[in-house]
């Protein structure tokens, strides 16, 4: 199975674990209040389910990035403390839909977008990462089996 390495709180944003349920997730998706961009520099031919894989590093500075983008474009998202993010390690799945040059998306800030739906969080699950679409090793996607299966 494929990941993507995402820095936080940008994978928080793709996941949003501080939502819950099937209905309540189609109305935030709907609202925009779950990131459906992923920004990248390059495009990519892979489509399909993917593991979201948050990355080891993130600097302050670059929280508070983050944190100043929202306050602009999505001011009723309240980020989780820095502290409380995870790091390191699978925190969810998404199917990637299409890449495109442009887009309506408040989320779209790149040159090329991921677009991305039914983002889920999964049970963080720690693996190293890599750049761009990495295979993950074969035993972390057996300890996330069954959690994969069941959505």
């Amino acid at each position: 199975m494929k990941a993507l390495s995402v820095r936080n709180p940008w994978a928080w944003l793709i996941v949003r674990p501080d939502i819950v349920g099937e209905e309540v997730r189609r109305e935030a998706y709907a609202a925009g209040l779950i990131k459906d961009i992923e920004n990248r520099t390059r495009r990519t031919n892979f489509r399909g389910e993917f593991l979201i894989h948050a990355s080891l590093g993130m600097t302050s500075r670059e929280y508070e990035d983050a944190y100043g983008f929202l306050v602009t474009v999505a001011p009723n998202i309240e980020l989780p403390p820095l502290y409380s993010l995870q790091y390191g390690g699978i925190v969810g799945a998404a199917t990637l839909v299409d890449c495109v040059d442009s887009s309506d998306s408040r989320w779209y800030m790149g040159q090329k977008g991921y677009v991305l739906r039914d983002a889920r969080m999964l049970p963080f699950t720690p693996c190293k990462g890599a750049l761009g679409f990495f295979d993950v090793p074969d035993d972390v996607v057996h300890a996330l089996r069954d959690h994969l299966s069941n959505t």
